[in-house]
């Protein structure tokens, strides 16, 4: 199968590049199965139900979340109706939603589709390995999942591959989110698990990760807040990973950057 995966949408600018952008990528390279990152997607931070409804209308299977899960304080009242959006599974016991479910694509594929928060430089929360290793124990790859995506949200880079190691030949893809940076290092590991250590942003990249750069830069110039980060509204690029698997094992013989849009250097996912 073909699954693509987009990192963090970031305000309008990444909302409308994702509606004007993804339906032709579906089309173009059949892809049996979306996931978007939509922790961003309204204003910088969260979700609302109306955001999401337009993400996954442009063509998203699974919505995945991040840290700014419930700074729209709306998702608390429709993630748990929605099978669809992912918030990381290692948050607290009791938190509304759900980190992890095992989705039907347009084709009948059957893919895990997992969240998970990292631990370093970011909020504490549970454990993040132990928490993936039961969800995948519970569904393995090639058995219950035709596939198994995780999107580990997290700062560093290190964490990242050491999940992606951790879970070699276990899950499809491992890919990060969070720094909103595409990095250059996707590959697959030695027992058929693709690993990128961060997707990228679907957003405007003539910005500071996506927002205008007028506060960032004062807040580095003088450490002091004059105002609220405002989301960068020029053309996005939507950038992410997109993997091939084999039907038998549900392990990934394919992997490629995309980036389509906007100022970086394009990579079209060409299979």
């Amino acid at each position: 199968m073909r699954l693509l995966f987009l990192g963090d949408v970031v305000g309008r600018s990444g909302r409308d590049g994702v509606s004007d952008r993804l339906p032709g990528l579906i089309e173009r390279y059949r892809f049996d199965f979306v996931i978007v990152n939509g922790e961003n997607a309204s204003h910088g931070k969260g979700l609302t139900e109306p955001h999401f409804t337009d993400i996954k209308a442009a063509g998203a299977d699974v919505v995945t979340l991040g840290d700014h899960a419930f700074d729209q304080r709306d998702t608390l009242s429709y993630i748990a109706r929605e099978p669809t959006l992912i918030r990381p599974i290692n948050f607290p016991p009791g938190t509304p939603g759900r980190g992890a479910n095992l989705i039907e694509g347009r084709n009948g594929h059957r893919v895990l589709v997992i969240n998970a928060q990292g631990r370093v430089f970011m909020h504490p929360v549970d454990d993040p390995f132990r928490a993936v290793e039961a969800a995948i124990a519970a569904c393995p790859l090639g058995e219950q999942a035709d596939a198994i995506v995780v999107d580990f949200h997290t700062e560093a880079t290190s964490e990242i591959q050491a999940m992606g190691h951790f879970l070699d030949g276990r899950a499809s893809l491992v890919v990060g989110t969070h720094t909103h940076i595409p990095t250059a290092d996707h590959r697959i590991l030695k027992h058929g698990t693709a690993l990128m250590a961060d997707a990228g942003m679907c957003g405007d990249f003539d910005s500071v990760i996506g927002v205008e750069t007028d506060e960032p830069l004062n807040r580095f110039l003088t450490g002091i807040a004059q105002g609220r980060f405002t989301p960068a509204e020029g053309e996005a690029t939507l950038c992410g990973v997109a993997i091939e698997t084999d039907p038998k094992t549900g392990l990934t013989t394919r992997v490629l950057p995309v980036r389509i849009g906007g100022v970086l250097a394009q990579a079209l996912p060409e299979f």
